[in-house]
């Protein structure tokens, strides 16, 4: 069933390849910010679907399926893109920032995966309140990221070393999503244990 809040999940789907495609040239600042500036209106759209169809009493099986796979999609293309071009870099460490990306994917499919099972047992699991932070530290990090790009220029020096302030935001805002992410995975996986044999 075709209703606008559905229109907007779908409008989410369909918008990722042009976000995956902006996101594919680090040098290219103003594709960053075209890039930020889609990622915004794609959250946006993540909020009114879900408030348009409970409003308007228009929930339906079609959006609770889309809804949170649009989601999924979108996070996994940009930790994904971000990752091949060299974005997910910083001082220190450089690429083993990765591993907190990696985590959030992990984590998404195995949380997934157990939805699934506990759903054939007619088990729900509700999200958290931990989990909803997790969601907004992750959304956040991943728009900072894109802004850093497309900032360049927003650097400042602690020490000997130079950062991009957007850029580092999102770095410690992606570690802190990674690390809540490992807390309500398990606090999933403990539910699901409980059902299986």
């Amino acid at each position: 069933m075709l209703n606008l809040p559905n229109i907007l999940t779908l409008s989410r789907i369909v918008a990722i390849p042009l976000l995956a495609f902006l996101l594919w040239w680090p040098g290219w600042a103003s594709g960053y910010l075209m890039a930020f500036a889609l990622y915004c209106a794609m959250g946006i759209t993540d909020y009114f679907d879900g408030y348009l169809a409970r409003t308007s009493g228009t929930v339906s099986k079609l959006g609770i399926f889309l809804d949170p796979i649009a989601d999924k999609i979108m996070v996994a293309a940009v930790i994904l893109v971000l990752a091949a071009q060299g974005v997910l870099r910083g001082p220190y460490v450089g690429d083993a920032h990765v591993i907190a990306g990696l985590i959030i994917l992990m984590r998404e499919i195995a949380v997934s995966g157990l939805r699934e099972f506990l759903g054939g047992l007619q088990v729900s699991v509700p999200v958290s309140r931990l989990a909803k932070w997790k969601t907004t530290f992750q959304l956040l990090a991943l728009g900072s990221l894109i802004l850093g790009q497309g900032l360049p220029g927003w650097n400042m020096t602690v020490g000997a070393v130079e950062a991009n302030i957007p850029h580092t935001v999102g770095l410690i805002t992606l570690w802190a999503a990674a690390v809540m992410t490992v807390v309500t995975g398990w606090d999933y996986l403990r539910v699901g244990l409980k059902h299986m044999d």
